[in-house]
């Protein structure tokens, strides 16, 4: 059994599919990678999809449709995307395990690829639980 790259909260669905739907494009979902940019190093990015690539990894929840790039998925592993709207923003966020550190303004991260040993041994250790 593989990892999961990524899961999607309710929230963070609901508005993929409400950005599909609104989209004027003949959009599938979204894709989220990651880029070098923004102050702590790296940004996270998020495009709409018409095509999907063979390489993507596909998550799915309550039909919406979310792609990872490959080169982001050692840096997503294990990472919870929401949605969520404050007094001051609504947008994406992110709950990353391997984020080290962010910027001040929260549009930038540091990030480190996934200990696939340890990732590994949670996995065996939940298994056995269950």
């Amino acid at each position: 059994m593989g990892f999961a790259v990524m899961s999607l909260t309710e929230a963070a669905a609901a508005r993929v599919k409400a950005i599909v739907e609104n989209s004027a494009t003949e959009a599938m979902g979204v894709r989220v990678g990651i880029k070098k940019g923004g102050c702590a190093g790296m940004e996270y990015t998020i495009d709409l999809v018409t095509e999907p690539h063979a390489k993507d990894d596909l998550i799915e929840r309550d039909g919406a449709r979310v792609w990872i790039e490959p080169s982001a998925v050692l840096y997503l592993l294990g990472t919870q995307m929401d949605y969520e709207t404050t007094t001051l923003r609504a947008g994406f966020t992110f709950h990353n395990p391997n984020q080290t550190s962010a910027c001040g303004c929260g549009e930038s991260v540091e990030l480190k690829a996934a200990d696939l040993a340890l990732l590994a041994r949670e996995q065996g250790a939940a298994a056995v639980s269950n």
